[in-house]
């Protein structure tokens, strides 16, 4: 967050009701998991990761994890449980929260994974499990050939540059016969509604985002990031989720010798930027009735 005194950064926010879920969103690197800390320690809580890449037991400094020293200072629940060659999808996260809503602590969900809060707060279609023979049918076929095989009206819906996206809506069309459109038309009521959550959303300068992005990924190298990743150099396959957070894949081109760290830095920096785009653009468009909060003026 920008600084600011802790007073001003609540005069931003909408009132926080006893016992109400807090549920904190926003584009990387743009100040969540600190707002969240200061929510639980000021008004009670429990927090729980709603990010994919931080759900890995492999990534704590890659994926921005909150420190050991962070997550002392409040109790901290679905970070860094997953193997990193586990499957895990926004499914499975919305079964392990859903029992957490009704603890005996408030939760503060907090992440950038905007499927997780879609699923939480708009349902999420009951889709079967896509059989491993068909995900790895996916995992060869060129980004083309994943769009060519899904129907205009769903491709319509998607992120097209997002490969996991359009490979998700070709899987499930191929397994299932139906398109990923016709499954959500059938999606069930949310296990919770927005109108009984305190929902904010990060709404920040971009130029702003775009620096403190800069100065992440070298705190996270000064943390030791390229230790993290050398630790895993063995095991890691680019096929998976897990290996395909931002910083994995350029941090091993440096340790390959394929890319130079100043390479590596410039190529990651660049790749959380779109990132950050992404779900700015994201954000803005699926969460507008939520409570837009700008820390960065």
């Amino acid at each position: 967050m920008a600084q600011q005194s802790t007073e001003q950064f609540f005069r931003q926010l909408p009132n926080i009701p006893d016992h109400k879920p807090v549920l904190i969103a926003g584009p990387t690197a743009s100040g969540k998991s600190a707002l969240a800390l200061e929510i639980a320690e000021r008004f009670g809580g429990v927090i729980v990761n709603a990010d994919a890449s931080q759900i890995y037991d492999c990534w704590r400094i890659i994926s921005a994890r909150p420190s050991a020293e962070e997550e002392a200072r409040a109790p901290h629940l679905l970070y860094g449980h997953i193997a990193y060659d586990q499957e895990y999808s926004a499914g499975h996260w919305l079964r392990e929260v859903v029992p957490l809503l009704t603890g005996d602590q408030r939760p503060i969900i907090v992440g950038g994974t905007g499927l997780y809060f879609t699923a939480l707060t708009e349902g999420m279609a009951q889709i079967p499990a896509t059989p491993q023979g068909i995900r790895a049918e996916a995992d060869l076929l060129s980004h083309q050939e994943l769009m060519a095989g899904v129907d205009n009206e769903t491709l319509a819906g998607l992120d097209t540059n997002n490969r996991a996206r359009v490979q998700r809506a070709w899987e499930v069309q191929r397994a299932t016969g139906r398109s990923l459109l016709s499954w959500q038309a059938d999606t069930p009521p949310p296990v919770l509604d927005l109108s009984d959550t305190v929902p904010i959303v990060f709404d920040v300068d971009k130029t702003w985002l775009w620096d403190r992005i800069e100065r992440r990924f070298d705190q996270m190298l000064d943390r030791g990031a390229i230790e993290e990743v050398r630790a895993m150099q063995n095991r890691i396959d680019l096929t998976l989720p897990a290996c395909k957070a931002i910083g994995v894949p350029e941090l091993m081109a440096y340790l390959n010798g394929s890319m130079t760290l100043d390479q590596a830095r410039a190529r990651a920096t660049i790749s959380t930027r779109q990132f950050a785009k992404r779900q700015r653009t994201w954000f803005r468009a699926r969460m507008k009735t939520w409570n837009h909060v700008d820390f960065s003026r």
